[in-house]
């Protein structure tokens, strides 16, 4: 029992250096950025556009929803719950990442 305390301490200062080691052969962009930067730049305005089209769908959606009876149901509302769950899949995958 006492040697995973001693264990942890050892192996601490390994992680940290593995860590360094990552940060100083991170793969720079001849503008001198770094790509993982840029990539997760160019996620977060993909983000922002799903999100806005998400917006956008939801509130059609709603006055489609809202215009026609409980009975009736239309195939334009069935396809835009299809791309409201694509984009949200899209989003939450990026999200994970």
């Amino acid at each position: 029992m006492k040697l995973l305390p001693l264990l942890c301490l050892l192996l601490t200062p390994l992680c940290a250096q593995v860590d360094r080691e990552d940060k100083d052969h991170a793969v720079r962009l001849p503008s001198g950025r770094l790509q993982q930067e840029e990539i997760l730049k160019a996620e977060h305005e993909k983000n922002i556009t799903d999100v806005a089209q998400l917006i956008k769908l939801a509130e059609e959606l709603q006055d489609e929803m809202l215009k026609n009876d409980r009975h009736v149901l239309s195939l334009g509302s069935l396809k835009k719950t299809d791309e409201i769950e694509k984009l949200i899949k899209r989003v939450r995958s990026r999200l994970k990442r």
